[in-house]
């Protein structure tokens, strides 16, 4: 489901001029939970305003498109200091940054990498993890955070 709110909500987020960096879905209670990270395209901090405008455009699509088939919560939310990281060019624009990646699969009987972002080479994501560099396929990667900044 997630894949699918993202394809159909990215476009209108864009439309707005801001950039959805981010999408997950679980569980309020015993409704859906559907949050949506997005950032301002001008380099600016998202504003509370920013939040309810993206807020209002987005609750209007998934209440004319109905995706979720059950009342629903929407949390629209600035990147924060542990930033989400979902894309190539995510990835690319943070190398050197520290963080943690979650992979759909282990690799090597691992999941969880947190490490500096090196390299985004081909379709793989290369971070260093106790001096050892591990390559991650991009589309294996399940949830991926800047770790904050002390």
């Amino acid at each position: 489901m997630r894949e699918a709110l993202i394809r159909l909500l990215e476009p209108v987020v864009a439309g707005l001029d801001y950039e959805l960096l981010e999408l997950e879905v679980g569980q309020s209670g015993h409704r859906p939970l559907v949050r949506v990270f997005i950032d301002r395209r001008d380099g600016e901090h998202v504003t509370v305003d920013d939040c309810a405008r993206v807020s209002h455009a987005v609750e209007a699509v998934l209440d004319a498109e109905d995706p979720i088939e059950r009342a629903y919560q929407l949390e629209v939310s600035s990147p924060g200091f542990d930033r989400p990281l979902r894309t190539r060019a995510h990835f690319e624009a943070h190398c050197g940054r520290e963080a943690r990646i979650e992979l759909k699969a282990p690799q090597e009987g691992r999941k969880r990498f947190r490490g500096m972002l090196k390299s985004v080479e081909d379709d793989r994501l290369v971070i260093e993890v106790d001096k050892r560099e591990w390559r991650l396929p991009l589309a294996g990667i399940q949830k991926a955070r800047l770790v904050p900044v002390d």
